[in-house]
C-alpha cells in the first residue's frame, strides 16, 4: 500500500487541469523558456549563513587578542567561540530569509556575546584577569561582530535591490493584487511579485508600467511557476489562505521557499514575543511561517529521547509483559498480540502491536470497523487491559524499532485516514510528525470515540507548538493518568 493511496491530498486542492503556466519571464531568460516538468527539478537559491559564522568566529578571535595570553588558552577561547554561535543559532540570529539592519539586531548580538565572556571568565583561568580586560575583550568582540554582520547586511541588500527575489502573492484577488501592486511600487524592495496563487483563475491587470500578473488557480501550476521563476518566497496575506492552501504552502516550504504573513489589513492585536515579527515588507508588517515538518534538530533530539525512554521501559516492563502474554495464553488461547496496519508520518505505513483483547469476526471488520470490541463480550481480564491501557505496551517495540515516536498524534487504520482525511481538512496535517502513543489530545480526554475533529485541533496544535519540553510534560501527565479507566 502506497503512501499516495492512503492518504490523499485534503479537500478543495484541486488536480492538475493541463492548462498553460503563464509567469513573467525572469530579467535575463530567454523568451520562450519551457516549464521544466516535476516537482522540485531546481531549488531556488538561498542566501548562505557562512559569512555570519565567519563574522562572529573573527570577533571572538579579535575579543580574544586582546586578553594578554590568550595563545595559552585556546580550548577556552573554542569554547567561547562555540557558545556565542549555538546562542545565536538558538535566536535565529543566522536566519537567510530575511535581511535585518544592524542596528535591529545589536541588542541580541551584544547580549550573547556577552553571556558567553561571562560564561568563559566563571569556569576559565581567564577569571583571575582584571575586570578592564575582560570588559574590553568582550566589548572589542560585540564591536566587530556588529561591524561584520553591517557588513555582510549590506552587501546582501544591495545585491537584492539589483535581483529582487521572486515571489508568490498567496490569498483572494483583491487583496493579493493590492500588495502585489505596493510591493512593485515600494523602491528598492527585496521581492518582485511574479503571480499570485488564489482560487479563481484569471490574470490581474496591467497597472501603469507595470506588467500584468497570472492568478495560479491549482497547485499545479504554482509548483511550475515556482520552477520556471526561481522563486524562492511565498507571500501569504490572508489567515484564511494558510488554512485553504495549507498542503501546497508546505510543498512550496519543502521545495526551498521562504514562507512569510504579510498584515495587508492593520491589526490590534498581534503576535508578542522575540522573532513573533521580523519587522516590515514595503510597510506590511511580516512574520516567518514553518508549516512543514519543523526543523532538523526535533527530529534528532525527539527520536534520541524515544529510543532512551523506550529502551529503558522495555527492560523496565518486561516483567509485566510476560505476565500479560501468560494469562492472556492461558484465557484467550494463542495469537496473543494482534498486529494492524496504521499509519505514521507522510502517510507511511507500518505494523503496530498491542495485546489481543477482542477478536474480531474477520480482517475486514477489524479495519474497517471503528470499534469491534465489547466489553460485555471481553473476559474481565481483558476489560482490566483496555482500562489501565496496558495492552498498548507492546508499541514500546515500534516506539524503539522507529515506527512511532513516544508522543505524537494517535495512528490510525488506512481506511480511516482516507475517510476522516476526506470529512475534516487538517486530519492530514497529523502526519507532518511521527505518531505516537500519547500526545496532547490523549492527556485532555480526546480517547477512544471522542471527537476527531478536536483530536485534529490538538494534533496540529502540538506539531506546531513542539518543543522537548512540551513532550516530557505530556510523558508525565500520561505518566499520572496511566491507571485511570479512561479506555484505549
Amino acid at each position: 500500500m502506497t503512501a499516495e493511496r492512503t492518504v490523499p491530498s485534503p479537500a478543495g486542492e484541486p488536480g492538475a487541469t493541463g492548462r498553460a503556466v503563464s509567469v513573467l519571464t525572469p530579467p535575463g531568460s530567454a523568451a520562450g523558456r519551457q516549464i521544466p516538468s516535476g516537482r522540485g527539478s531546481r531549488r531556488p537559491r538561498q542566501s548562505s549563513w557562512t559569512p555570519l559564522l565567519i563574522v562572529d568566529c573573527g570577533g571572538t578571535l579579535a575579543g580574544a587578542l586582546v586578553v594578554p595570553g590568550a595563545h595559552r588558552y585556546p580550548l577556552f577561547i573554542a569554547f567561547l567561540a562555540l557558545c556565542v554561535i549555538g546562542l545565536n543559532r538558538r535566536a535565529l540570529l543566522y536566519d537567510t530569509s530575511v535581511v535585518p539592519g544592524v542596528l535591529d539586531e545589536l541588542p541580541a548580538v551584544c547580549g550573547r556575546v556577552t553571556v558567553g565572556w561571562a560564561l568563559v571568565a566563571a569556569f576559565s583561568p581567564l577569571r583571575s584577569l582584571p575586570r578592564t580586560v575582560l570588559v574590553t575583550a568582550c566589548a572589542v568582540h560585540c564591536l566587530v561582530a556588529c561591524v561584520g554582520r553591517g557588513a555582510v547586511y549590506l552587501r546582501r541588500r544591495r545585491a537584492l535591490r539589483h535581483r529582487p527575489r521572486p515571489a508568490l502573492v498567496v490569498g483572494s484577488v483583491p487583496v493579493a493584487m493590492r500588495v502585489a501592486d505596493a510591493l512593485q511600487r515600494c523602491p528598492g524592495c527585496e521581492v518582485r511579485p511574479v503571480g499570485i496563487v488564489a482560487d479563481a483563475p484569471g490574470s490581474v491587470p496591467d497597472s501603469g508600467d507595470r506588467p500584468a500578473l497570472p492568478v495560479l488557480s491549482t497547485g499545479e501550476e504554482a509548483r511550475r511557476a515556482c520552477v520556471q521563476n526561481g522563486v524562492e518566497t511565498v507571500l501569504v496575506v490572508e489567515p484564511a489562505t494558510r488554512v485553504r492552501k495549507a498542503s501546497l504552502l508546505r510543498d512550496l516550504a519543502e521545495s526551498g521557499c521562504a514562507l512569510w504573513e504579510l498584515d495587508a489589513e492593520p491589526s490590534s492585536y498581534g503576535p508578542r514575543g522575540p522573532r513573533a515579527r521580523a519587522g516590515h515588507l514595503a510597510g506590511f508588517s511580516r512574520r516567518l511561517l514553518s508549516p512543514g515538518t519543523g526543523p532538523r534538530r526535533e527530529s534528532v533530539v525527539k527520536r534520541l529521547l524515544d529510543v532512551a525512554l523506550s529502551g529503558s521501559l522495555l527492560l523496565l516492563v518486561s516483567p509485566v509483559l510476560l505476565v500479560c502474554a501468560a494469562v492472556l495464553r492461558a484465557a484467550e488461547g494463542p495469537d496473543v498480540v494482534f498486529r494492524q496496519e496504521r499509519i505514521s508520518k507522510d502517510g507511511r505505513p507500518f505494523t503496530m502491536l498491542k495485546f489481543r483483547t477482542h477478536r474480531p469476526s474477520s480482517a475486514h471488520e477489524a479495519a474497517t470497523r471503528w470499534s469491534v470490541a465489547d466489553e460485555r463480550e471481553m473476559s474481565r481480564f481483558c476489560r482490566f487491559l483496555r482500562r489501565t491501557s496496558l495492552d498498548e505496551l507492546l508499541q514500546l517495540w515500534n516506539v524503539f524499532r522507529g515506527d512511532m515516536s513516544l508522543v505524537g498524534p494517535r495512528p490510525e487504520r488506512p481506511y480511516f485516514v482516507n475517510k476522516f482525511s476526506q470529512v475534516h481538512s487538517g486530519y492530514p496535517a497529523r502526519h507532518r510528525m511521527r505518531t505516537g502513543m500519547t500526545g496532547l489530545a490523549q492527556i485532555h480526554g480526546l480517547r477512544g470515540d471522542t471527537s476527531i475533529e478536536d483530536r485534529c485541533r490538538f494534533d496540529n496544535a502540538y506539531i506546531d507548538n513542539w518543543s522537548l519540553w512540551q513532550d516530557i510534560c505530556i510523558l508525565v501527565r500520561t505518566a499520572v493518568l496511566f491507571v485511570r479507566p479512561t479506555g484505549s
